[in-house]
């Protein structure tokens, strides 16, 4: 009898953690897996400027799948955090109990379960019942915050950083921005007589689709020269990480809402432009072998807001992708 109540146990505090485990899985990776990464000059420390949004340029829409899973809506307790540290709280102290129960420290039985205090249905069934809530609600907040987004605003929080990683700062709202972008496309335009905001808009739209599919591949080879020395090896490195893990990022029905220019301005002999992409998509992250859903779902789309920041020599050269920022 005390080997089955151990045994017993030690499966329930198996579920729990596993459980918990599940409500961890914040590591949503598109490019850059949702995180801030790269280097936007002297500004790579300071807040970004976010434009009141500009009427959208045409949805660009991409039949292609890709491999890469978007960052989910922020969590009203900072990723989800707050309530995982009070379900293990709570649980632990339920455990915690059924333990001291099972082993025979108690005095009596477990309400609604067994007769020898051992671990009874009631309990099994409790804390089934409290982690079912506990995923509830949090599936229920993070809908809400992506429901609530106003137009124009349609920011899409990290939750899963990295240890090390460059974070970089949040979006800010400054009056003088649309001015200062202005002085910095025009200077651009000095030194460029042929830069044009919308050809640089829709190339921008382009290099995001086709990083996006280098990524899925877990091959960043064939964009290489798309890509600054830095970001390169960054986004390089995790997709070597998600190949040894085995984990493909699929990430399909790409839909790009609208791209604007946020920032421009020049500085050691290079031009920085960065620009605010809405898009929306679905994506999940599948076993390798087994096609298993890991993370994100295949059914229900996700939307997100990043800055990404391209750089150039002063002068008609080719832009390249030098950072992608999340709001913080």
């Amino acid at each position: 009898m005390f080997k089955h109540r151990l045994a017993l146990s030690g499966l329930v505090v198996l579920i729990v953690f596993f459980f918990l485990s599940i409500l961890e899985i914040d590591a949503w990776a598109r490019v850059g897996g949702g995180r801030s990464s790269g280097s936007r000059g002297s500004r790579s420390y300071t807040p970004l400027r976010s434009t009141p949004a500009p009427a959208p340029v045409s949805p660009s829409q991409s039949s292609s799948q890709y491999g890469a899973p978007a960052a989910p809506a922020p969590s009203p307790f900072g990723g989800g955090g707050f309530l995982r540290n009070m379900a293990g709280g709570i649980v632990g102290g339920m455990i915690g109990g059924m333990l001291f129960r099972s082993l025979g420290f108690a005095g009596g039985g477990a309400g609604g379960g067994g007769t020898g205090g051992g671990v009874g249905m009631m309990d099994i069934l409790l804390i089934g019942a409290l982690l079912y809530g506990i995923y509830w609600f949090i599936k229920r907040r993070r809908n809400e915050a992506t429901a609530s987004e106003p137009a124009g605003t349609f920011y899409r929080e990290s939750s899963a950083p990295n240890a090390g990683q460059t974070t970089l700062p949040s979006p800010a709202y400054e009056s003088s921005g649309q001015d200062d972008t202005a002085a910095g496309l025009s200077h651009i335009r000095q030194m460029d007589p042929y830069f044009d905001e919308k050809r640089f808009t829709d190339g921008c739209m382009d290099q995001f689709f086709l990083i996006q599919g280098a990524w899925a591949n877990r091959d960043l080879s064939g964009v290489r020269n798309a890509l600054t020395d830095e970001m390169f090896r960054k986004l390089q490195e995790d997709a070597g990480q998600l190949k040894a893990k085995k984990q493909i990022n699929r990430l399909e029905n790409i839909a790009v809402r609208s791209v604007e220019i946020t920032e421009a301005w020049q500085e050691g002999g290079e031009d920085f432009i960065t620009a605010k992409l809405y898009a929306n998509l679905l994506d999940y992250t599948i076993d390798e072998q087994t096609g298993q859903v890991l993370a994100g779902s295949r059914t229900e789309p996700v939307k997100f807001n990043e800055y990404w920041t391209f750089t150039r020599p002063v002068g008609d050269h080719p832009w390249k992708l030098s950072a992608i920022n999340q709001v913080e």
